[in-house]
């Protein structure tokens, strides 16, 4: 059934929107460089594909560790403190990244990402949930993709210009400098803290929920809830450990070189993937986002059973079109597993931010599959993952209609 039109976003609420909005690129940003340096690591460090999910699993980790403390003080302090002290945290990391370049330790390179991973948890803990909220819950989904769709922006800008500066025009290991990404970013983001640190956001309230008795309704009595945190892990555990070995994959297939392999995954994957998450705010403000998450949901499924088939060149377009399949599957199952929970929403907020923790898994086990199989039989890990992705929103698309009739 075609959905009433309603504006994306509240007259009053369009400068919070668009200045929450810029902090989505930021940390995409973040993410997408740490794809070029596990094969940059792998080679100036001599270490194993296992060994190098290491960067994977130390950023991922600050969310699962300060996912919690990043709730209870955005519920404490509001949004605009929560913003801030997460941009002071991933601007102290990218500046560490100056000592672990001048003694090359690849620990002092983990810490560094462990510091911004737990900054990053502060601003996606505050910025998700409160960009939902910018308007009417009807669009929330839509609302929070068109946000992340700058989330895919960032995306694209740090694997071709991490790979310009690490990989030689072979594609072999150059000598270029890794702390000069991340100081550039550093300087951004502590420039950013500085403005958010001046200006006012409006705080949205909420009501406490309350059964038919009158008694208080607790988070983990929504059972939708719960399945949509599972269904975020499974997305995180997918999307996170496809990302760490793209150029490993394509490289061993003899498809390309390393610094070409980290264009295309900018300009080709994630480029999609951008495009997907416009697409899909845009088609979301004409249909249920229950029925565009399960389209989705069996792309993905489709197109990595193609890579487990390696069909040659059809397993690399499935490889990027995935890319396209997966866009809108964190924002749209982040903003419905927060549908209906009112005075919930932050604490929950930080449970489902808690989900980046398959970033640490997903990579891990693709890393070991790799190593002792290969690694086309790798991509059997985001395959079991996109299934959950796929039960979840086929159970989201049930409920949907059942409520409707």
């Amino acid at each position: 059934m075609k959905q009433k039109r309603i504006p994306l976003v509240g007259r009053q609420y369009l400068v919070p929107f668009i200045l929450i909005t810029s902090l989505f690129f930021l940390w995409g940003f973040a993410h997408a460089i740490l794809n070029v340096l596990n094969k940059h690591f792998q080679e100036i460090l001599d270490i194993t594909k296992t060994h190098s999910a290491f960067i994977q699993m130390t950023m991922y980790m600050g969310y699962f560790i300060m996912a919690i403390p990043a709730g209870l003080f955005i519920s404490r302090f509001g949004y605009r403190r929560g913003v801030v002290f997460g941009l002071l945290l991933y601007g102290i990391g990218s500046l560490l990244f100056i000592p672990g370049q001048q003694y090359l330790s690849f620990n002092l390179f983990l810490f560094a990402l462990f510091v911004i991973g737990c900054g990053l948890t502060f601003l996606e803990t505050a910025a998700n949930p409160y960009a939902t909220e910018l308007g009417a819950k009807e669009t929330a989904a839509s609302r929070l993709n068109f946000a992340q769709s700058f989330n895919g922006l960032g995306c694209i800008c740090a694997p071709v210009l991490a790979g310009l500066l690490l990989f030689s025009k072979d594609g072999q290991t150059g000598s270029g400098n890794v702390a000069l990404p991340y100081i550039c970013m550093g300087l951004v983001v502590l420039l950013v803290a500085l403005v958010f640190s001046r200006i006012k956001l409006p705080e949205i309230e909420h009501s406490v929920e309350v059964d038919e008795a009158g008694n208080k309704v607790g988070l983990w009595s929504h059972r939708l809830f719960i399945f949509g945190l599972i269904a975020l892990f499974a997305y995180e555990v997918g999307e996170i450990s496809i990302n760490s070995f793209f150029i490993n994959y394509v490289v061993e297939q003899n498809w390309m070189n390393a610094r070409e392999a980290s264009v295309v995954l900018s300009f080709g994957g994630l480029g999609l993937f951008m495009l997907g998450r416009f697409a899909g705010s845009w088609i979301m403000g004409r249909v249920r986002a229950e029925k565009m998450l399960l389209v989705c949901a069996t792309g993905t499924v489709v197109t990595t059973s193609l890579v487990l088939l390696d069909v040659g060149m059809v397993s690399l377009a499935a490889l990027l079109c995935g890319y396209a399949f997966e866009a809108i599957m964190f924002p749209t199952i982040f903003a419905l597993s927060l549908r209906g929970l009112g005075n919930h929403t932050k604490r929950a907020s930080s449970f489902l931010m808690m989900s980046p923790v398959g970033g640490v898994v997903g990579p891990l086990l693709m890393g070991l599959v790799a190593d002792y199989a290969t690694m086309v039989w790798a991509f059997i890990v985001p395959l079991v993952a996109y299934c959950v992705v796929w039960a979840y929103a086929r159970k989201m698309v049930s409920v949907s209609t059942a409520s409707s009739i």
